[in-house]
């Protein structure tokens, strides 16, 4: 790769030699991915506090410093951290201390998160602790390189927010948190950003359940390319298209997509493919859109809910507001339990608008920081779950072995209130 000067100097180690080793992985990276150069970026998203057995030993043996040069840094020497280069934020990470006693999470991992924040608060680390950092104050502008991890982010920043990143990891943002750098390739280069696949929707897509189902058909239907979608598409808000990102980054590998006259690159349908030809049109339609439907429930086959999970991506306030009043007046069945997973921001403003107060009423609860397929944990006897997010429903059976079901917000309070699943996809249609 070619290097400017102050890239061959922190190589060199004129910075130091966490900088020396965050360089080395860069242009190791870069040259394994056929980048001509870095890109300079102020915004890096990446995972420094997520605790495991390996960082804890880390630790024992030779403090954070230690841990984030080999799990951040790929370098086993003993190196001292300095502060962030780059402004860079903590993503979703373990469940923190307002899940003890709540999810069967270790309480030494709880421990240990919360040394890691003091470690890399003091160094700069924004500990946001949300897979949709976007929602609580990173917010890139359009343009803007980025070097962020989690692909719900990842599509969302791209899409939505028209700024470039990659779907990264962990030891290229560590890297890119103390350099500022981050190879310049794929989704920062313009020609990788334009559409390859036209989709168009012969079924109206109107509310947070259809975007998810089309989402996941999308995903399914291109895998890591770059999908432009049109049709009987209705006014999509915010929680719409984070909920169509992240399915279609869940069935697929979707980073990018374009909603033209809605998604900032894709002023039209022909933006959106870069004035170059139109391909012929997938169509999403009736029978398609029941197949997404089946295949999102067919996971299990008993209908008795024991856990019911709403936000993934984390919930926003509207989200939060909507099972405030979905859940008013009514109690869980005792065998079920219901959590609401949300940046701890949001949180604090969900509790002094009273929505927490009305879900904890009910018998649920609002947890932060986290979620049951990142902490790898449910209510002990979990068998079966039901939840609003395809990408969900998607991961959850397999990371932890449980029936899922797949709905709207309100079946799923149902479900919660009831102890049993009585979704079904007829009823939606017949609500419209």
């Amino acid at each position: 790769m070619r290097l400017t000067d102050e890239e061959k100097a922190m190589l060199d180690g004129a910075e130091g030699p966490a900088v020396a080793a965050a360089m080395d992985l860069l242009v190791r990276y870069g040259d394994a991915l056929g980048a001509e150069r870095l890109c300079e970026t102020r915004n890096v998203a990446g995972t420094m506090t997520q605790p495991s057995p390996v960082k804890a030993k880390l630790v024992r043996e030779g403090g954070w410093n230690k841990s984030f040069a080999v799990i951040n840094l790929d370098c086993d020497d003993d190196i001292e951290i300095p502060p962030m280069r780059v402004p860079t934020c903590q993503l979703q990470h373990g469940f923190s201390d307002d899940a003890l006693g709540i999810a069967p999470y270790p309480p030494n991992m709880v421990e240990l998160q919360g040394d890691a924040e003091s470690f890399f608060g003091g160094r700069g680390v924004n500990i946001l602790a949300t897979c949709t950092p976007y929602q609580v104050g990173n917010l890139p502008v359009r343009g803007e390189h980025c070097a962020w991890m989690e692909s719900s982010a990842v599509v969302y920043c791209n899409s939505v927010l028209g700024a470039r990143t990659n779907c990264e990891g962990t030891a290229s943002t560590g890297a890119a948190s103390l350099t500022g750098r981050i190879p310049c390739w794929g989704n920062h280069l313009p020609e990788n950003r334009h559409g390859t696949h036209l989709i168009e929707s012969r079924v109206p897509v109107d509310g947070f359940l259809d975007w998810g189902m089309f989402g996941y058909f999308v995903g399914d239907l291109v895998q890591e390319a770059r999908p432009v979608i049109s049709g009987d598409l209705r006014r999509p808000d915010l929680n719409d298209l984070k909920h169509f990102g992240a399915a279609a980054a869940s069935s697929g590998g979707v980073e990018i997509y374009h909603l033209p006259g809605t998604t900032p690159e894709a002023p039209t349908l022909a933006a959106a493919f870069g004035g170059g030809r139109l391909p012929e049109p997938v169509v999403y339609g009736e029978r398609e859109r029941r197949q997404v439907y089946e295949t999102l429930n067919n996971q299990g086959t008993s209908t008795d809910v024991d856990f019911v999970l709403l936000g993934c991506p984390h919930a926003s306030l509207d989200q939060i507001a909507r099972a405030a009043r979905a859940l008013e007046g009514r109690k869980l069945n005792p065998g079920t339990e219901l959590w609401v997973m949300t940046p701890r921001a949001l949180r604090s403003v969900a509790d002094r608008n009273g929505y927490t107060r009305v879900i904890e009423e009910a018998g649920g609860k609002v947890l932060t920081d986290s979620c049951p397929a990142m902490s790898r944990s449910a209510p002990v006897g979990t068998r079966v779950f039901a939840t609003d997010s395809a990408k969900q429903a998607h991961y959850l059976p397999a990371i932890l072995g449980i029936e899922a079901w797949f709905g709207t917000l309100e079946e799923c309070v149902d479900a919660a209130v009831t102890g049993k699943w009585r979704g079904d996809l007829r009823a939606v249609e017949g609500a419209r």
